[in-house]
């Protein structure tokens, strides 16, 4: 009877503690995403320094117009473009999550724009 108590407790906790565990991962995995738009922010001010333009900036497309050489974040729970393509004088870069962290539901995706935008503003 004891050791069915003991079980009892064990489960209960687990299945409080669980969740509240890989939600606390997915809302740390947000780091990565946060890392790798303000690195590819700054890799397209780069480029605009060396072009004048925004215009012509590829993710993981071509080497000699690339600011960021793969479309994977750095550690791999986000997938990275620009949710429109950049002009001349503007950008806004997409991180959207993949595999296990796209069950964050509070932040699918994350934005950063040419100005500083980020979005939304609870994800940051």
């Amino acid at each position: 009877m004891e050791l069915m108590i003991v079980v009892a407790i064990v489960a209960i906790l687990a299945a409080i503690a669980y969740p509240n565990y890989t939600d606390s991962v997915r809302r740390s995995n947000r780091s990565d995403a946060r890392a790798t738009l303000m690195q590819a922010a700054q890799n397209l001010e780069r480029y605009f320094t060396e072009n004048n333009t925004y215009l012509g900036a590829t993710i993981a497309e071509d080497p000699d117009t690339d600011i960021w050489a793969t479309d994977m974040s750095t550690e791999g729970h986000y997938t990275l473009d620009f949710s429109v393509a950049p002009t001349a004088t503007t950008y806004t870069l997409r991180a959207t999550a993949i595999g296990r962290q796209a069950l964050d539901t509070d932040c699918p995706a994350l934005t950063l724009t040419h100005t500083g935008v980020r979005s939304p503003p609870e994800c940051w």
